[in-house]
């Protein structure tokens, strides 16, 4: 672990020392603890890849199925089915997904078609555009993209898990009802 601002001790290297003739070290009255040995740091790249993982399905990739898991994902080709996990997910420019999306963040460069269920914040880039019913506790909306379907944010993100399956005021309504 690195602190920053730490205080050094006496003898640390990067404080000037006293320059001596004897090539042993002059013994003092206090005894010093002994200077740590510091840590690597991790460069941003490295530490975006350990801390963050995302899986990449670029563009002239299809793919049909159902997508879980805890790390991210950045679509840039075709998807068909499912989509729940508790990373991003990000939808490049010219990707094509039909599906039903629950995730923690979703980004949308691509066209989706599905209903989407964001338990942080959902971007709607210039070049997006949704097909389906959305929920999140943000929504950001770029000028030029298009959307079509019902639309629910400002919720908390436990509210938003009552509803991940999109059907859930529906199922309020039958059972208040019945």
């Amino acid at each position: 672990m690195v602190l920053w601002n730490q205080q050094t001790p006496e003898t640390s290297p990067e404080k000037p020392q006293p320059i001596t003739s004897s090539p042993t070290p002059t013994p003092t009255a206090t005894t010093a603890a002994p200077t740590p040995t510091p840590t690597p740091v991790p460069t941003p790249r490295e530490s975006a890849s350990v801390g963050r993982r995302e899986s990449v399905f670029g563009p002239g990739v299809t793919i049909e199925g159902k997508i879980e898991g805890d790390a991210d994902i950045r679509i840039g080709g075709k998807f068909k089915g499912d989509i729940q996990i508790k990373g991003d997910l990000n939808l490049d420019k010219g990707a094509k997904v039909s599906a039903k999306v629950h995730a923690a963040n979703v980004t949308i460069g691509g066209e989706l078609e599905g209903n989407v269920v964001a338990g942080a914040q959902v971007k709607l880039l210039e070049s997006g555009q949704l097909i389906g019913d959305l929920k999140a506790a943000a929504l950001t909306v770029v000028a030029g993209s298009r959307m079509r379907g019902h639309v629910e944010f400002g919720w908390s993100a436990s509210e938003v898990a009552k509803f991940a399956n999109g059907h859930a005021h529906e199922q309020e309504k039958v059972g208040a009802a019945g």
